[in-house]
């Protein structure tokens, strides 16, 4: 009889394609197959959807996957259909009510193994009613991170997700994502009501994309140097490229300084039609055109493997987010560029744009009455519009109302006070809005302290990830100057990793584990993220990050340690 663990590998290469699965893909399966809850964080092009596809073809019940892209539905529905794992099936606005009917049929009378569709597909109770009919044996939320407020494509549906697991008879979940940070990660098993999950964190360092950053006293400079970047980039056939714009007004002005330079290049950003978006996106795909600029809105459920570079003309919100878009260079594993171009004066921007909104305890209150006052009749876009609020404001107060259970919002994206809230509820609803303006801040800093690193830029990139490393990673912009410098004043005895150097996790100089859970007075709890020479830095579950004089701490007993270290990453 063969083992399981020669079953997976049989099932992956006869049914899959797969030569071998990967240790993390190999973990993955078997604790699904355990009933136990998963987070699974690995990168794109790792065969994170080959975790559920074999674990389901296994389990006794059908599987549904959530699944935010159309095309990321189809992609694996068409996967499923040349594979011999089981039958699969799309549920989504583009399917007639008949079509939607029909599919539903199929999969409670057993004959859909696979059923993808949106979260915004769940909000309907008496579709939820038939879904849960099939006893489906496993749930399996794709871009798990767009569930957390934290994560850099939060969507509202997915917030929802943990009732409706409930619903659906608690099946075993899987949670996949690409890119998750410890916060990120924590909200997810919150959010989803993961009971005591095996967490598996993997493939975080890229070592064939070179990292960098250029720093620029102003935009002019820096939009002459980007263009000089991208004009080199293509006179040696480096291509193709993302150029990545913090708005829209910025990729489009970008674009038409490249087009004026006379460089092929296509714009894509949320604000434009959809059918331009589409055109768009496909030249760059067939590789008709070499250089696409575009915001953040491009990239998600987008797998194109000889990617060689990605530029960002302005700094990110947040780590998660920057290091999420250069991974989409390089993946084929050849040798790959990341470069920054950062201005201080971009974090002003960061600020204004990404920065969360501030709410008084009266801006809820006034929101959920003019919700009362209209019951069910006018969207988010249309409230905003006859209230005395910007607009930003009202958005932020109608998620803190989702996020208490006084609000939903119809299939039709009209929204419905379910119930009065009370002052208290309202200020709680207010402060959770600072504290995430807070942590917001602080995640904002951690970016802007990499744009000024004088160290590796990796190794810091892999300890905000979770991933203990104190080693030079040789393929960044500061390791290649220490390895300049050195070579130049060889009699100088060499530091080390670099200009500051790390002081490991078991090192008897660090006061605290990596990792460790520790204790503020004012900041509350956070854990242990790393160590600098004589700094630290922590991450405070409400707080953020905040980065810390070693002595000061040991000298005024600033933290109290909770519970030692537990492993950060588990593959």
């Amino acid at each position: 009889m063969l083992r399981r663990f020669d079953k997976l590998t049989c099932i992956a290469r006869e049914k899959l394609g797969y030569e071998n699965l990967r240790p993390a893909q190999r973990a993955a399966i078997k604790s699904v197959l355990n009933g136990r809850d998963t987070l699974a964080v690995m990168p794109t092009g790792a065969g994170k959807s080959a975790i559920y596809q074999i674990a389901a073809h296994l389990l006794n019940g059908p599987a549904i996957i959530v699944s935010p892209l159309l095309a990321l539905q189809k992609d694996q529905v068409d996967t499923l259909d040349n594979a011999t794992v089981g039958e699969a099936a799309m549920l989504n606005s583009h399917l007639s009510e008949a079509g939607c009917e029909q599919a539903l049929r199929r999969f409670v009378g057993g004959g859909i193994d696979f059923l993808f569709l949106a979260p915004e597909q769940l909000r309907d109770d008496e579709r939820l009613a038939q879904l849960a009919g099939a006893k489906p044996a496993l749930i399996v939320i794709d871009e798990a991170h767009c569930i957390t407020e934290w994560g850099h494509d939060f969507r509202p549906d997915y917030g929802r997700l943990g009732e409706v697991i409930k619903k659906l008879g608690r099946p075993t979940i899987l949670a996949l994502t690409a890119t998750a940070a410890p916060p990120v990660r924590q909200e997810i098993i919150e959010k989803l009501g993961m009971k005591k999950p095996e967490v598996l964190v993997s493939g975080f360092d890229r070592p064939n994309i070179t990292l960098s950053v250029r720093r620029f006293a102003g935009e002019g400079s820096k939009h002459i140097a980007l263009l000089e970047a991208v004009q080199e980039a293509l006179q040696i056939g480096d291509a193709p490229g993302i150029v990545y714009a913090a708005t829209r007004r910025h990729a489009e002005e970008l674009c038409a300084i490249f087009t004026e330079a006379q460089l092929s290049v296509v714009c894509y950003h949320g604000g434009m039609k959809k059918s331009d978006r589409v055109s768009a996106q496909e030249a760059f795909m067939r590789g008709e055109v070499p250089v696409i600029v575009a915001t953040s809105a491009f990239g998600m459920g987008v797998d194109k493997s000889d990617v060689r570079w990605v530029f960002h003309a302005d700094i990110s919100d947040s780590l998660d987010a920057y290091y999420q878009e250069v991974g989409r260079a390089g993946r084929d594993g050849k040798p790959a560029r990341a470069l920054l171009f950062y201005a201080p004066s971009d974090l002003g921007v960061r600020r204004f744009f990404g920065g969360a909104t501030h709410l008084e305890a009266d801006d809820v209150a006034q929101v959920a009455e003019a919700l009362s006052r209209i019951n069910g009749a006018l969207n988010e876009e249309e409230l905003a519009e006859i209230m005395n609020l910007p607009a930003a404001k009202v958005h932020a107060a109608l998620h803190r109302l989702e996020e208490i259970g006084a609000l939903r919002e119809n299939n039709d994206g009209t929204l419905e006070l379910l119930r009065q809230i009370s002052p208290e509820e309202a200020a709680s609803a207010a402060q959770s809005q600072d504290k995430f303006r807070s942590f917001a801040k602080s995640r904002l800093e951690m970016l802007q302290r990499y744009a000024e690193l004088h160290k590796c830029r990796r190794e810091f990139i892999l300890n905000y990830f979770g991933e203990g490393s104190n080693e030079p990673c040789g393929n960044c912009d500061v390791c290649f100057s220490q390895q300049s410098a050195t070579k130049k004043a060889p009699h100088k005895k060499k530091r080390g990793a670099s200009q500051t150097e790390l002081l490991p996790s078991t090192s008897s100089d660090a006061p605290f584990p990596l990792g460790a859970r520790v204790r503020h007075a004012e900041w509350g709890s956070g854990a242990v993220m790393r160590y600098e020479e004589d700094k630290m830095t922590i991450l405070f579950d409400e707080a953020g990050y905040k980065t810390l004089a070693i002595a000061v701490v040991m000298k005024n007993a600033l933290l109290d340690l909770l519970t030692p270290n537990e492993p950060l990453y588990s593959v």
